[in-house]
């Protein structure tokens, strides 16, 4: 699990400008998937070769000053509850703010990392003395910088991985299958989790999570082993909407990456809300296999095809999840609970599985015989053979004269013919093009 670096202060001290320069060019997500609507809070870097992930607080400003000071205490509060290092952004220009003061002894209170970035510091000689004044709030390190002109973030980072070595970060378990359960508050993680960790189950042992109150279930059912990730300490943070958003997210991130599979909670009365899509997106973008599974399905009023006009519906809003499985669930009775297990398995297998060559070419001949990719500019493409590169999430090369002139339509079309032939259900899967004669360089 790589460590979450989070970026902390008022307004307008320069926070977004230090998180976009951070993560500039060493950006190490893959490319935006379209209908992924969701806000860049996050992006995986490195420094030195140590990975991390950087979170941004920036977008989360207040839009009423009445709300302010709480606003900004809660996403101290958050950051302090989620993060393995944290970045404390001042303005070097404006000098120590009551607000620097009132963010100070809410993260001095816990025995975290973290490191006072005296922002806008464009020439230390000559404003030195505004460094000095901010050693008054009582933090180890500190460093001037200007994230605006790039000066000093290198020796900012260098401090950042000597302080992730020196972390602790638990091992898991290599024979439990791993599975996160996310979405936003209230659509029913916790009752699902009492319900797969109850009376037909044994639970062997309940192991105190990373982080305050996130506790892992380990269940058994049909003598396999379960680790359910609950993301439940997310409802009972905070009343302030937005903080409560970004507080499930910065969750939301550190599950994900744990997890094995993900289960995808949405309320079923409620429907799909601009938060699971987040969730949803970060989770697609992470490549985990994921069900998307609909609680409280007991509560919904039913006619003639609501199951499957509710799937049709879900598919047409979360387009870059067309592979997930959709489950109808109620946590509350029972009702297909510990199906979710099986198809959790079905699908940690799918995302593990490997395509022999000969049989992968044999399918790749017959889709391109169907349908040949589209000549452009007078140049016609020819696909010459694929292999299957790596497995979790399963990715496929397939070597060709003009990788350039494919297009993002018959990429998908090659896909959707994968995925007929050879499931894959729940699982991303990759394809790029490669020129031909790549593989022999």
């Amino acid at each position: 699990m790589k460590p979450i670096v989070a970026i902390v202060g008022r307004p307008n001290v320069g926070k977004s400008t230090l998180f976009n320069n951070l993560v500039g060019d060493r950006v190490a997500i893959v490319d935006d998937m379209p209908g992924v609507t969701r806000d860049r809070l996050y992006r995986e870097t490195e420094w030195n070769g140590t990975e991390f992930v950087v979170v941004d607080t920036g977008g989360l400003e207040p839009r009423n000053n009445d709300f302010m000071m709480t606003k900004i205490k809660q996403q101290a509060e958050v950051a302090m509850n989620e993060a393995d290092v944290i970045l404390f952004v001042v303005d070097g220009k404006c000098g120590v703010n009551p607000l620097d003061e009132e963010i100070a002894y809410i993260l001095r209170k816990k025995n975290k990392p973290i490191i006072l970035c005296v922002n806008k510091i464009d020439n230390f000689l000559e404003q030195q003395d505004d460094v000095y004044d901010f050693w008054a709030l009582g933090f180890e390190h500190l460093i001037p910088i200007s994230g605006g002109h790039k000066v000093n973030l290198g020796d900012m980072l260098d401090m950042v991985t000597d302080m992730i070595k020196k972390i602790d970060i638990p091992e898991e378990e290599e024979d439990v299958l791993k599975l996160a359960i996310i979405g936003k508050p209230n659509a029913g993680k916790s009752s699902l989790v009492n319900r797969l960790a109850g009376e037909e189950r044994t639970i062997v042992s309940d192991i105190a999570g990373t982080t305050r109150d996130a506790i892992d279930t380990i269940v058994e059912f049909d003598e396999k082993k379960y680790m359910i990730i609950d993301t439940a300490g997310i409802r009972r943070k905070s009343k302030v909407e937005e903080s409560l958003e970004y507080y499930s997210v910065l969750r939301a991130i550190k599950t994900i990456k744990r997890a094995d599979v993900c289960l995808l909670m949405l309320d079923g009365k409620e429907g799909l809300s601009e938060q699971d899509k987040r969730i949803a997106g970060i989770a697609a973008e992470e490549l985990k296999p994921i069900i998307v599974v609909v609680n409280k399905w007991d509560l919904v009023d039913k006619k003639s095809n609501t199951m499957e006009k509710m799937r049709e519906k879900l598919y047409a809003e979360l387009p870059f999840l067309s592979y997930a499985p959709i489950e109808f669930v109620s946590a509350l009775t029972g009702q297909r609970t510990t199906k979710l297990l099986e198809i959790a398995d079905t699908i940690f297998e799918e995302y593990n599985k490997r395509i022999s060559t000969g049989i992968l070419n044999t399918v790749l001949k017959e889709a391109v015989l169907m349908n040949n990719p589209p000549t452009r500019k007078g140049r016609v493409v020819k696909i010459n053979y694929a292999t299957q590169v790596s497995v979790a999430p399963p990715r496929f090369a397939l070597f060709c004269n003009y990788p350039e002139l494919i297009h993002f339509s018959y990429a998908r079309y090659i896909e959707n013919k994968f995925r007929e032939s050879f499931g894959f259900e729940g699982s991303p899967i990759l394809i790029s093009f490669e020129k031909k004669n790549a593989e022999k360089e």
